[in-house]
């Protein structure tokens, strides 16, 4: 062979050993990340072919009911994305189309469509028998009566209202409901009519409102006096108060290191003494003036450490994409430490952040990590194992939890969280209304409670962002969240 012959052959030889290199890493290292890329819209298409499971609400084999299902289309995909009760469950379920997925039918994808390593059996067996490839289904942890008293709860306060309520078992973790308004409907964004669902799409993103927001986990906002919760927390962990002790009180507070009323504190006439008060009162009559001088004396490291506790600056709910931290600021001085007490300066959460202060509470002290859902299912509806509850934090000692509980029932028997009052169930809330800063902008009303006390089963954080009907001097924690919470926590406690 003479040797431009050879020449050519060498380089033939590379370009297949190239080519075979580039097949192998394409099918196997690359595989994955492209058929989880949104562009790929050959993957999408055979999805759209396949009955995709369902997505389950209801913890009894009879009481089971699909809040997103595949139905037959009879058109080019063979199925259509159903979502029976759409509204309702809007912000938990998200949409699956052509064009993208959110919600739980993203996190959940590769049970949803089958490609689960938990359902290889299945898989196996369907590809064995020559049958069409399903889905599994995922079981959720929702309670539907109180999604259906939060989700009403919310609209009953009118037409344009946004906020959100989240319910969670304190013992397990276990999310009961999480509702939140405005909302939309995902059937709308999972039609096969592409261009409908583009110009749906475009109109929900334009609207002012945003109910495309999952407000109970992407919405943070000054929490107001619910986070005297942790404020009471970190002083009672302290050593130095328990709730039995005398608190100041007093009518004003000079923040430290100011002058004026940039810097003043008051209590908008509430009853909080002059000198010192028992701690009862001052969480009773949610009194600013004490709870600013406790958080300057237990001091900014103090503060941080014990929110950071009860879970803000950290992410911790893995079922639903992009959850927004709750903030607590660092390295703050004397005042912004005592502004930060009242839950105002630049403390921010979200209703998820607040249910989970008092689940903690209710709990002993220990934070549940919180989790949406509860098992996956085989197509033929077999239970997988189950999620596993687990710990998050250890907030504060069972003797804390325990004074923090007093003070709270207290506050519903005697103080401002009195609307949340259950007859026959001893009940614990806290109630808050939040400055937004901004003078055009209305306050937040916020409310957070749990019962029973004694034996809690739901812990519940009601906040409402909007309530146009609303005038600015009604807007209260106690009024507007008061009620949504109760029937809350007696659509699971009854």
């Amino acid at each position: 062979m003479n040797k431009p012959i050879r020449t050519i052959s060498v380089f033939c030889l590379l370009l297949f050993l190239a080519l075979m290199l580039n097949a192998t890493y394409l099918q196997y290292w690359q595989a994955g990340a492209l058929n989880d890329d949104p562009r790929n819209r050959r993957v999408l298409a055979e999805a759209f072919s396949s009955e995709r499971g369902a997505i389950l609400v209801g913890q009894s084999e009879q009481g089971r009911t699909p809040i997103a299902e595949s139905e037959p289309s009879g058109d080019r995909y063979d199925f259509q994305r159903v979502y029976p009760e759409p509204f309702k469950y809007a912000h938990l379920t998200g949409w699956f189309s052509y064009f993208s997925q959110t919600g739980l039918e993203k996190t959940q994808n590769s049970v949803l469509s089958g490609d689960d390593s938990r359902l290889f059996v299945t898989r196996l067996v369907d590809l064995i028998s020559n049958s069409s490839a399903k889905g599994g289904s995922v079981q959720l942890t929702l309670n539907p009566r109180a999604q259906q008293a939060a989700f009403d709860g919310l609209s009953n306060l009118g037409e344009g209202v946004e906020g959100s309520v989240v319910a969670i078992e304190p013992s397990s973790g276990r999310v009961l409901a999480m509702a939140s308004l405005p909302t939309y409907d995902p059937n709308e964004l999972a039609s096969h009519d592409f261009g409908a669902v583009a110009k749906r799409a475009e109109e929900l993103e334009k609207r002012d409102d945003e109910p495309l927001l999952n407000r109970a986990i992407q919405t943070r906002l000054p929490p107001g006096s619910t986070f005297k919760l942790v404020t009471a927390a970190a002083a009672i962990e302290s050593g130095n108060y328990d709730a039995d002790s005398q608190v100041p009180g007093g009518a004003t507070y000079q923040l430290p290191q100011t002058t004026g009323e940039t810097g003043l504190i008051d209590n908008e006439g509430r009853d909080c003494g002059t000198d010192q008060i028992p701690f009862t009162q001052a969480m009773g009559n949610s009194c600013n003036t004490t709870f600013a001088r406790l958080a300057v004396e237990v001091g900014a490291d103090a503060m941080l450490e014990q929110a950071e506790a009860f879970g803000f600056n950290s992410e911790y709910f893995e079922d639903l994409p992009n959850q927004a931290e709750s903030n607590f600021p660092e390295n703050m001085n004397p005042p912004e430490t005592g502004q930060s007490g009242i839950g105002q300066f630049e403390v921010a959460a979200t209703p998820l952040q607040m249910a989970m202060v008092s689940a903690g509470i209710a709990n002993g002290g220990t934070v549940m990590r919180p989790y949406l859902v509860d098992a996956v299912l085989t197509p033929e509806l077999d239970v997988l194992p189950r999620t596993e509850p687990s710990e998050l934090s250890e907030a504060v000692s069972s003797e804390t939890a325990q004074d923090l509980t007093d003070l709270m029932t207290y506050t519903v028997s005697q103080g401002t969280a009195s609307p949340a009052a259950i007859p026959n169930v001893e009940v614990a809330g806290k109630t808050g209304t939040a400055q937004s800063g901004i003078e055009s902008v209305p306050p937040y009303a916020w409310f957070t409670s749990f019962a029973p006390a004694d034996d809690p089963q739901v812990a519940v954080a009601v906040m409402i962002q909007k309530a146009p009907g609303t005038e600015r001097g009604e807007i209260a924690g106690g009024a507007l969240g008061g009620p949504i919470a109760k029937a809350v926590m007696e659509a699971v406690i009854q």
